[in-house]
């Protein structure tokens, strides 16, 4: 998917797919003013579809895949 990298604010678990409810992992601003959110399933699937009407999408499926950060070390 192509994504464009801007200023927005990162998607975080309260936000859903529109299409099915599960974690949102992007954000399709539309041409058309408004934006979709999507999970990573549904922004696949619809890719062709969303590249047709959006100004931008911003892409954060690589969270799924990212090893967790450490939170605490012990020595």
């Amino acid at each position: 998917m192509t994504t464009v990298l801007t200023p927005a604010s990162p998607l975080t678990a309260a936000d859903r797919c529109d299409r099915c409810g599960a974690q949102a992992y992007l954000r399709v601003v539309l041409l058309s003013g408004g934006e979709l959110l999507f999970c990573a399933h549904h922004g696949r699937k619809f890719e062709p579809e969303l590249k047709k009407i959006a100004a931008e999408i911003q892409d954060e499926t690589e969270r799924l895949t990212a090893a967790p950060a450490n939170a605490s070390e012990e020595d």
